[in-house]
């Protein structure tokens, strides 16, 4: 078997709704199969790209500002849609994911498959904890990650 299944949860636990992807990370820590790098990151991109290599699958969560938004609303974004995001990315951090996933292609570094399952914030002031609605999604965001893990590790098994 090669490549791995990581698990990349962005975003900054002390900028309230930024907090979700590494909330998620913490939560399905003793959900997924062993062997599942987990790892969080603010969202810089050489650390993104050092976290996957070419053959790993790679399940992104991410929290998204959306306009108009909807705090609480999940998506799930393939890497192509994502890396068509570039140019006008939703994130709340400096470079967004479209950025990093589009630096990734033309370095030669995506991996082999990429998802993000993203949740719309609506508080991305200084402070710990999520808002209502993100916390209120939790669970089937949670729920969402889990499954692509499962079908990420099928997939390199059935390989």
């Amino acid at each position: 078997m090669t490549g791995r299944v990581v698990v990349i949860g962005v975003g900054n636990p002390f900028r309230r709704d930024d907090g979700a992807g590494p909330a998620v990370v913490e939560a399905i820590r003793l959900r997924v199969p062993v062997g599942t790098l987990l790892a969080e990151s603010a969202g810089e991109p050489g650390r993104m790209l050092a976290l996957w290599s070419r053959h790993d699958h790679v399940v992104i969560v991410e929290v998204v500002h959306a306009h108009p938004g909807r705090p609480g609303r999940l998506h799930n974004v393939s890497a192509e849609r994502v890396a068509g995001l570039a140019d006008r990315s939703g994130s709340t951090h400096a470079l967004g994911l479209g950025e990093t996933v589009a630096l990734a292609a033309a370095l030669d570094r995506m991996p082999r498959s990429l998802v993000v399952h993203a949740v719309e914030g609506g508080d991305f002031t200084l402070g710990t904890g999520l808002s209502a609605p993100v916390v209120a999604v939790l669970p089937r965001l949670i729920h969402r990650v889990t499954r692509a893990v499962g079908d990420a590790h099928h997939l390199l098994r059935d390989r």
